[in-house]
């Protein structure tokens, strides 16, 4: 039988419990590399130093009594770059392959420096024999100096970051090929925690690869992903333009003694009476907050309900908003409703957090409930509700 060209020697880790410490992962995470068999061998960037055993083990079985001659390096982060040191333990001539800006923070993560290094830039190729491997640049997607690889003859594309999701996979194949309904909403989540913030050099990125006949897409973590590519592709192209993929409403709340959470729970019926269903709602007290970023980008109107707190916000409704405008978040219509027993003032700080947002278009005035709703407030909901449902 003759072996495979490129070959997955990634692991996976199902006891991770906060990716980069901060985003839960139930599902686990991969740390994806791959080994490229020719005339000349390359390795594909590496592994967290949780799995560097692990990885080892299976780069040394695949190698089959051969020397691997290059590393490529795509991204530092230490989720793929905890096995070089490794690498260069086992095999010291290897030849690690990056840009200029890679080998800077390579120095920041390695001791020893190593023997041989090849510098790459916009446009090099790499040959391995028959494979063919060509660099292009990706700054800020989403470290500054992530670049991707394409392999020539597999039309393979090693996109970094890009294009990754959370959740472990299923190994042992090259490729293991994705569906797009079992990528779709890690993937988004992953995207706009990770990634979103970086939308114009996605864009750089994506007219890049616009020009290339792919026929998958192999990342760093998640599954590699089959051609046809449109929809993976288009995913990008959405999300990294900021615009909404769900025509519905989000309605974030956060509420001290249930009165605010009873204004969110009526706005939701009120809404769907209207036969709009596409409404979501979260308790920030209660929601992952990677999950309530993501549903903000996805949905295309936010509704925010919060009581006021210490002459300013109930600070779940202030860490939301905060990791808002650390994304980027942008061109969304919202309302906001704020409760207060005496000195209103969440409305007038969620309003001052979002002025600093781009493309901000607020549906109607601020509702102001003090205390329990009366059937002002619920009129003042209905008509709120009306509002969001217009049009569809």
């Amino acid at each position: 039988m003759k072996e495979q060209a490129i070959i997955y020697i990634g692991v996976n880790d199902h006891h991770l419990e906060l990716f980069e410490g901060q985003y839960s992962v139930p599902e686990g995470i991969s740390y994806n590399s791959y080994l490229i068999k020719d005339e000349k061998i390359a390795i594909m960037d590496t592994v967290d130093k949780r799995k560097v055993s692990e990885f080892m083990n299976l780069l040394i079985l695949h190698l089959s009594g051969r020397t691997p001659d290059y590393l490529v390096i795509s991204h530092m982060e230490p989720d793929h770059a905890s096995g070089i040191c490794h690498l260069l333990e086992a095999y010291p001539d290897i030849c690690l392959v990056g840009n200029q800006k890679t080998f800077k923070l390579l120095s920041l993560y390695l001791e020893t420096q190593p023997r041989n290094i090849l510098l790459v830039k916009e446009g090099d190729l790499l040959s391995l024999g028959k494979h063919r491997l060509k660099f292009y640049m990706a700054p800020m997607v989403h470290w500054p100096e992530v670049m991707v690889t394409y392999e020539e003859t597999t039309q393979t594309l090693f996109s970094a970051d890009a294009f990754g999701k959370f959740g472990v996979i299923e190994r042992n194949d090259f490729p293991y090929l994705a569906a797009p309904d079992s990528w779709l909403c890690e993937a988004r989540r992953y995207y706009f925690n990770i990634v979103g913030k970086y939308g114009a050099p996605v864009q750089a990125l994506l007219k890049k690869l616009s020009t290339l006949p792919l026929k998958r897409i192999a990342p760093l973590h998640g599954p590699i992903l089959p051609s046809p590519l449109d929809f993976y592709l288009n995913k990008y192209h959405l999300w990294s333009r900021y615009l909404p993929e769900t025509e519905g409403v989000m309605i974030a709340y956060t509420s001290f003694h249930g009165n605010t959470a009873a204004a969110a729970y009526l706005l939701k019926d009120c809404i769907q009476k209207t036969g709009y269903n596409s409404v979501i709602l979260t308790d920030l007290s209660k929601e992952d907050m990677s999950k309530a970023v993501e549903y903000a980008f996805r949905y295309s109107k936010l509704v925010l309900a919060a009581p006021s707190y210490d002459g300013g916000l109930m600070p779940f409704m202030e860490d939301f908003l905060q990791h808002l405008k650390s994304k980027n978040f942008q061109n969304r219509e919202i309302a906001l409703i704020e409760n207060t027993s005496w000195a209103p003032c969440a409305g007038k700080r969620m309003t001052e957090l979002l002025s600093d947002m781009s493309n901000i278009h607020f549906l109607a005035p601020t509702i102001t409930i003090q205390g329990k709703l009366k059937e002002n407030d619920i009129q003042n909901l209905i008509a709120l509700a009306a509002l969001l449902s217009e049009g569809n």
